[in-house]
């Protein structure tokens, strides 16, 4: 099996650093993400956030065309790490599903939204 019909949250999420930042960035496949992997994948995203003090967080959804409660769930769980630290979490490069979702369910009330990961990054100072 490949990793692509064999999906594991190591394979979901690219992280990269860019000064004081780090950007999450989220693979498609994730708008099928499974509750049982939300432990590790959130693992995944916030562990290297340890090094960061104060975390400074663009989640760039530029792979993403929708996404369920699964990972909302994860964006929540990430929010709430990164602000009891002091940090900013941000997001970047959502479709225009991914942006419809957010204002029904008001987290585009919680996270300012960019179109371009450059807008975000220079919004949260990087």
């Amino acid at each position: 099996m490949s990793d692509s019909e064999n999906p594991t949250p190591e394979n979901d999420f690219r992280l990269e650093f860019h000064g004081n930042a780090v950007v999450i960035c989220p693979a498609a496949n994730v708008e099928s993400m499974k509750w049982d992997l939300i432990e590790q994948s959130a693992d995944i995203v916030m562990t290297p956030l340890a090094d960061v003090d104060p975390p400074m967080v663009v989640f760039d959804l530029s792979d993403v065309t929708y996404f369920g409660s699964v990972f909302m769930a994860l964006l929540l769980r990430c929010h709430k790490h990164v602000k009891s630290r002091g940090g900013e979490l941000v997001l970047c490069g959502a479709s225009r599903m991914a942006l419809e979702l957010l204002r029904m369910t008001a987290l585009d009330t919680l996270w300012a939204i960019y179109d371009t990961r450059e807008e975000a990054l220079d919004a949260i100072d990087a």
